[in-house]
């Protein structure tokens, strides 16, 4: 089977995807870049690497050490109160344009593993995350890539542990179930919503 380098290994989809991709019989890289979080990493199956995105001679090398067939960026800079979004909206915007880049260049020095990213399925208000999304998204489908784009999570651990959001939504574990099936797909945008 393959070898996956899943970053953002620690996020609410980044959990739910080490399980399904170990069962399905491939070796799973998680990186997260809290130390604090490497052990649940290594509890869910995969092995931890603890770097940080904007770190990009770290993150080269861990990726070419790893030596992925896939590289799942699941990198997203969200508070855990959905009430401080907008505060964070600057943080997201650069884990999308700076960490994206960083992750296509360790791609890049690997071997150009194939690449899928996480990217929102609804219109982003004008501004700085609207534009790093559109970037993202060029960035990958220029490599070759996925773009992976999501509707609203909801299910526990979400901003949506017990209501349904507004379309475009996407239950969490479908997603994950999705993105596992999605590995092998053609280069292009794909939306995944319920």
């Amino acid at each position: 089977m393959s070898r996956i380098f899943l970053a953002g290994a620690s996020g609410v989809i980044g959990q739910r995807l080490i399980p399904l991709l170990v069962e399905a019989g491939h070796t799973v890289a998680g990186m997260t870049r809290s130390a604090a979080k490497a052990d649940r990493i290594a509890e869910l199956g995969a092995q931890p690497v603890v770097v940080d995105v904007f770190d990009r001679d770290a993150l080269i090398e861990a990726v070419v050490e790893f030596g992925p067939d896939f590289i799942l960026n699941q990198l997203t800079d969200l508070p855990d109160d959905v009430n401080r979004i907008a505060e964070h909206g600057d943080l997201n915007a650069r884990i999308r344009t700076e960490g994206n880049q960083n992750i296509i260049a360790a791609a890049r020095a690997a071997g150009n593993p194939r690449i899928l990213a996480q990217t929102v399925a609804w219109e982003l208000p004008a501004g700085p995350d609207a534009v790093a999304v559109k970037q993202l998204e060029t960035s990958v489908l220029a490599e070759g890539g996925v773009v992976l784009s999501y509707g609203q999570f909801y299910g526990p651990d979400t901003y949506n542990p017990e209501s349904i959001p507004a379309e475009p939504r996407v239950q969490i574990d479908r997603a994950a179930r999705r993105t596992v099936e999605l590995l092998n797909n053609a280069s292009g945008i794909v939306t995944i919503t319920d």
